[in-house]
């Protein structure tokens, strides 16, 4: 296996970290209920998988549209790590279109 081109900085194990590019990779190809699939599993081996929290407010908010849950996962991130810049930012846009609802 060649190393890794980034810093594993919420020491994910190998199986996760291929997990995680599966999901992603099926989310790039539009197999979006086969990553929900995976991604959920995922959070069911480890519910406090900030990777998999942030994948899934991807997942909702952007694909499905489903801006509630989008905003859900998005504010579990903040409740493990109050301080992610990314999930406040990414939550506060999906407040934004779901106060259009």
């Amino acid at each position: 296996m060649s190393e890794q081109p980034y810093k594993n900085v919420y020491n994910l194990t190998s199986e996760q970290i291929e997990s995680l590019d599966s999901a992603e990779n099926l989310m790039e190809m539009h197999d979006l209920n086969a990553s929900e699939e995976l991604l959920l599993k995922m959070l069911e081996e480890d519910p406090q998988c900030i990777p998999v929290l942030n994948n899934l407010g991807v997942l909702y908010g952007k694909h499905f549209c489903e801006f509630e849950k989008a905003i859900e996962y998005y504010s579990k991130v903040l409740e493990i790590e109050p301080d992610n810049a990314w999930a406040r930012d990414e939550r506060r846009r999906y407040q934004r279109y779901a106060s259009y609802d």
